[in-house]
């Protein structure tokens, strides 16, 4: 069966990490796509907008190959890249992690940024309720009226969440499965006369 869990943080999570005056807060969260990610990295940046820099990684989906790191201003691959080596130890995905620093007047050097953004991302990490989650994909169900007891059947006996419905003539239902299920779910949907599904 193909696997569809992963391993995520449950809430936000915070952490603090000093060096030579320069402040390094770390902030830790749950994310599903980068409309939310993009929403938490504006909302730190008009929090802290006096810091100097906000450097970020983020990972999403069920194998974690969707990343990206940023360093904003610093020096390449000193920041972002340590921040997703600390998510990639604790094995997460669909999460995002922002280190906020304010510079203390001292230069850290490639190594001290380096082990600044890695022990600061660990703190949030460390802190961060660790839940194991299933990968769900939302299907789009058509059918006509008349095969809707059929199809409502499927639905129940899958124990499908089903987050919109209309019921008319041509009816539809949006549903979460999980991705092991889908085939599942296509195989028992096919069987009903004038049902479509999408992903």
């Amino acid at each position: 069966m193909e696997n569809d869990t992963f391993l995520t943080i449950a809430s936000a999570s915070e952490g603090l990490y000093r060096d030579k005056g320069s402040k390094f807060m770390a902030f830790a969260y749950p994310v599903s796509n980068e409309e939310e990610i993009r929403e938490k990295q504006e909302s730190l940046r008009k929090k802290y907008f006096d810091a100097r820099h906000h450097c970020f990684a983020w990972r999403l989906g069920v194998t974690g190959d969707r990343f990206r790191t940023g360093d904003d201003g610093e020096p390449s691959n000193t920041a972002g890249k340590p921040i997703l080596g600390q998510i990639i130890s604790f094995g997460l995905t669909d999460i995002l992690v922002v280190v906020v620093r304010y510079f203390g007047g001292i230069l850290l050097g490639t190594g001290g940024l380096i082990q600044a953004y890695k022990q600061a991302s660990l703190e949030a990490l460390t802190r961060a309720e660790i839940v194991s989650s299933v990968f769900a994909e939302t299907c789009l169900i058509r059918f006509d009226y008349r095969n809707m007891n059929q199809v409502l059947k499927v639905v129940k006996d899958m124990k499908l969440e089903c987050t919109d419905r209309c019921f008319e003539n041509r009816c539809s239902l949006k549903v979460k499965v999980r991705r092991s299920l889908s085939a599942v779910l296509l195989h028992r949907l096919e069987r009903i006369a004038s049902v479509e599904m999408m992903a």
